[in-house]
C-alpha cells in the first residue's frame, strides 16, 4: 500500500481544519494555508518522482474496506493521466493563495474561512482524480461542488448568490443522472460476475461485452454529468455566471482545475467502460465539441466583462479538448491531456492578471479601460504572454497541445478538425482585441483616468496612483511563465507520463489508431 496518495489528500483536509480555527487572525491564517500548499507541492513532487511510465497502469494505490455489503471499498490509484492533473492541482493552489493573499473580502467574511474552503477543495480535487472505485469518484465529484459554492456565494461579486445556485444546481443534476449509472453498473457487474462490484478495473473487464443499447444509456448518464462540468455547449450556461462572480482565485482552480474533472471523467469513465457506445455516438460529441470551439470564440469576442471573456474562451478550448479525446488517436489523445495540463496553467493566469487589472482599476469592465500600459507596463506585458498562451503562438505552452490534437485529429476527423481550425484564428482575435482595449492607445476609461488627473493630461507613471506589479505578484505570475515557456520548447516529461495512459485508454475502446497503423 503507498501512502503518498492519502497524504496528498488528506493534508490540505487537515490544513482546512487548521486554518478555519485561525478566523481571527488573517495573516497568520494565510500563512498556514500557504504553508500547506507547499508541503502538498512537495509531496506531489514525491509522487511525480515514484510514478515509473513504463509500469503498471494504477501506481501508488492503496485500497481498504468502506461498505462491504456493497462491495466499496476506499481505493486510490493513479495512472499517468491522474498525476498530471493531481500535480497541476499542487502547483495551482499556492499560487491562487499568493495571488489572492491581499484580496479584499466582502463585509463580514475572514480570510481564515476564505482559504480554508480552497484548501478543502483541494482535498476534493485530489480524490477526484485519484479515486479508482466508480463511488468514491462519485462521492468526491458530488463533494467538491460544496466549498466552491460557498467561495462564490459567500466571497464573489455582486450576483454571486445567482451564480452560485446556477453552478449548484447544474452539477448537482449531473450527478444525479451520474448516480443512476453508478446503480447501472453495480447491477450489470452482479448480473455478469455474481456480485456487485464498482471497483474501475473489474469493470472495464465487465462491461465491455454488454448490448450497445445497455453501453449507450449507461454512456449517457455519465456524459451529462461530466459534459455539464466540462462544460460542453449547450450545457454551459452556468460557467459564464460562475466565472463572472467567482473571486479570482476560486475562478482559477473553477477553470484551471475543476472543469477537467469531465474531460477527465470522459477519457477515465466513459471511453474505458463503455467503447462500443463512445464509438457509437463520437459523432454527437464532435459536433459539440466544434460548435463549443466557434461559439465559444465568438461570444468571447463580443464580452465587455474580463472574466466572462475568460469564461467563454475556456468554453472554446474544452471543445479542442473533446475533439481530441473522441478522435481516438493517440496524438490526438495525448495532446486532449496535455491541454488540460496547458489550459490550467494560461487560462490561471490570464485569471490572476485579470484580477490584477481589477485590483487596480476597480472594474471588470473592458470599457473603464485603456492604455494602462503606459501607467503598468510590466502587468500590461505579462498579460500579453497570458494571452500569447491563451491563442497558442508557436513557443508557448498550449501549442504544442494544440497542435497534437489538430495532427492528430484530422486522419480520423478531417472535416470537425478543419472546422476547430478556425477557432485558431478566432483566438488570435479575441485575445489581441481585449489586449488593445485594455491597455493600448492613450490612458483612458473611468477606472484609470482619475489616476492621472483626467482626459488629456500627461501621463507620468510614477506619479499615477495606479501601481505597477509588486514583489509578491512577480512571484505568483513568475511560475506559470516559467511553465510556459518551458512546456513550450520541452513537453517531453509531460508527455512520456501521458502517452502511455493514453495508449492503454485507447487500447482499451478497441479503436484503430491511426498513428500506430502508420507506424507498423
Amino acid at each position: 500500500m503507498s501512502w503518498t496518495l492519502i497524504a496528498l489528500l488528506l493534508l490540505p483536509l487537515v490544513g482546512s481544519l487548521v486554518v478555519a480555527f485561525l478566523r481571527g487572525n488573517d495573516r497568520v491564517a494565510k500563512t498556514v494555508a500557504l504553508a500547506f500548499s507547499l508541503v502538498e507541492l512537495l509531496l506531489a513532487v514525491l509522487a511525480w518522482t515514484a510514478f515509473d511510465p513504463g509500469g503498471e497502469r494504477l501506481q501508488l494505490t492503496s485500497s481498504a474496506e468502506w461498505i462491504p455489503a456493497f462491495g466499496v471499498r476506499l481505493s486510490f490509484g493513479v495512472d499517468g493521466i491522474a498525476l498530471v492533473m493531481i500535480a497541476l492541482i499542487a502547483f495551482l493552489v499556492p499560487i491562487v493563495i499568493g495571488g489572492s493573499w491581499a484580496d479584499k473580502l466582502p463585509e463580514g467574511r475572514s480570510a481564515g474561512g476564505f482559504f480554508a474552503l480552497l484548501l478543502a477543495m483541494q482535498t476534493g480535487m485530489v480524490g477526484v482524480f485519484a479515486a479508482t472505485d466508480v463511488f468514491v469518484f462519485y462521492v468526491f465529484f458530488e463533494a467538491v461542488l460544496v466549498p466552491m459554492y460557498f467561495l462564490i456565494g459567500r466571497f464573489g461579486g455582486p450576483n454571486r448568490q445567482y451564480a452560485a445556485m446556477k453552478f449548484f444546481l447544474y452539477s448537482l443534476l449531473g450527478g444525479l443522472i451520474m448516480l443512476a449509472s453508478v446503480i447501472g453498473l453495480y447491477v450489470v457487474s452482479a448480473d455478469k460476475i455474481g456480485q456487485g462490484t464498482l471497483d474501475w478495473a473489474t469493470l472495464v473487464t465487465v462491461t465491455r461485452d454488454l448490448p450497445l443499447s445497455t453501453q449507450i444509456w449507461l454512456f449517457l448518464g455519465f456524459f451529462v454529468a461530466f459534459a455539464i462540468k466540462a462544460p460542453l455547449v449547450p450545457l454551459h450556461t452556468w460557467l459564464p455566471d460562475a466565472g463572472a462572480e467567482a473571486p479570482v482565485g476560486a475562478g482559477v482552480l473553477l477553470v484551471g482545475i475543476l472543469d477537467k474533472i469531465g474531460t477527465f471523467g470522459f477519457l477515465r469513465y466513459c471511453l474505458p467502460l463503455f467503447p462500443a457506445a463512445s464509438k457509437e455516438l463520437a459523432p454527437l460529441v464532435l459536433i459539440l465539441a466544434v460548435v463549443g470551439i466557434l461559439y465559444g470564440s465568438l461570444l468571447a469576442v463580443g464580452q465587455s466583462d474580463m472574466k466572462r471573456f475568460v469564461a467563454y474562451t475556456s468554453i472554446a478550448h474544452f471543445g479542442f479538448i473533446a475533439l481530441g479525446i473522441f478522435a481516438f488517436s493517440s496524438q490526438a489523445g495525448t495532446g486532449a491531456v496535455l491541454y488540460m495540463v496547458n489550459h490550467g496553467i494560461s487560462t490561471g493566469m490570464l485569471f490572476l492578471v485579470v484580477g490584477m487589472v481589477m485590483a487596480r482599476g476597480g472594474s471588470r469592465l473592458i470599457e473603464d479601460y485603456g492604455g494602462m500600459a503606459k501607467l503598468t507596463p510590466v502587468l500590461g506585458g505579462l498579460f500579453f504572454v497570458a494571452g500569447l498562451s491563451s491563442l497558442a503562438l508557436p513557443g508557448t505552452n498550449s501549442f504544442v497541445s494544440e497542435f497534437l490534437v489538430l495532427i492528430g485529429s484530422y486522419p480520423n476527423e478531417p472535416v470537425y478538425t478543419i472546422l476547430a481550425a478556425i477557432g485558431m484564428v478566432l483566438a488570435a482575435l479575441y485575445v489581441l482585441w481585449l489586449y488593445q482595449r485594455v491597455f493600448q492607445g492613450p490612458v483612458r476609461g473611468t477606472a484609470l483616468l482619475d489616476a492621472v488627473g483626467g482626459p488629456g493630461a500627461a501621463v507620468d507613471p510614477e506619479r499615477a496612483s495606479v501601481p505597477d506589479l509588486n514583489k509578491r505578484e512577480l512571484a505568483v505570475l513568475a511560475p506559470l511563465v516559467a511553465l510556459i515557456l518551458v512546456l513550450g520548447f520541452y513537453p517531453k516529461p509531460v508527455l512520456d507520463v501521458i502517452t502511455p495512459s493514453v495508449g492503454a485508454t485507447l487500447s482499451e475502446v478497441g479503436v484503430a489508431d491511426p498513428v500506430a497503423q502508420e507506424g507498423k
